[in-house]
């Protein structure tokens, strides 16, 4: 989609979704937006629904593709890269198994026209209705970890349904490679002070949704990115003295 010059795409990671990526595809030709997929290493038939949709007319289906599984955030950031490389004004962001409504793509592109933030997250917290208990006590605490570590209230981390511009995907350097990417893009934007705003979005559980949550590896994996994010945190403010002196 182009708002003036401001040409937006949509980018959707995807492991192992034949359940769920053609619906998802679906959803978004409405916008006539340019949709990215990122098939991170698949053994199913992703690569296959994705390309089974035939060419459209004013915009495109790219299905960039990852040998081996490396993980969500390697599958992002290859994403970034060709939003970079082919001039994209921002990318917003969509998980592959249906939990994201693309019927709500409109309020990102609104909320782009009228206030052009640098990263927009849709917040699920404003209506919590068929959200498993677990998830929600973990979003919960790690929400609250990740906002005071980032100095700023962003009311969902671990939302995928997000805006960045490209301001963003080229000025940070990013540094993971799964799910924690997702944080340190919210970690390292707030402390470098780029505008991020929240919009409330639904929260989408399907009865015969699989959660590939487990509270116990999850928790570690947490633990080690806030950890990880603390040394972040002191090397950036390392590198502003040092230019503060500079200057």
């Amino acid at each position: 989609m182009e708002n003036g010059n401001k040409k937006i795409a949509i980018l959707i990671p995807a492991y192992n979704e034949g359940k769920y990526i053609g619906k998802v595809i679906e959803g978004c030709l409405k916008h006539r937006m340019d949709i990215i997929v990122v098939n991170d290493g698949s053994t199913d038939n992703t690569s296959e629904i994705v390309r089974s949709f035939p060419e459209q007319e004013g915009f495109r289906i790219i299905l960039l593709e990852h040998s081996k599984n490396q993980g969500k955030g390697a599958a992002l950031k290859t994403g970034f890269k060709y939003v970079i490389e082919h001039d994209y004004y921002g990318v917003i962001t969509m998980d592959a198994d249906i939990q994201h409504d693309p019927d709500e793509i409109p309020k990102f592109i609104e909320t782009v026209e009228k206030e052009d933030p640098d990263i927009i997250v849709g917040s699920r917290f404003h209506s919590l209705k068929g959200m498993p208990f677990d998830r929600i006590l973990a979003n919960t605490i790690s929400t609250g970890i990740i906002s005071t570590i980032a100095g700023k209230k962003i009311r969902d981390v671990q939302s995928g349904f997000r805006y960045i511009s490209s301001r963003v995907l080229k000025d940070i350097k990013l540094e993971t490679q799964k799910f924690d990417l997702e944080s340190e893009i919210l970690l390292k934007a707030s402390w470098q002070g780029y505008n991020i705003i929240n919009i409330p979005i639904k929260s989408i559980y399907y009865k015969d949704f699989t959660s590939y949550f487990h509270p116990l590896i999850d928790t570690l994996k947490f633990l080690r990115l806030v950890f990880i994010s603390i040394g972040w945190r002191i090397k950036f403010i390392q590198v502003s003295r040092k230019i503060g002196d500079i200057n």
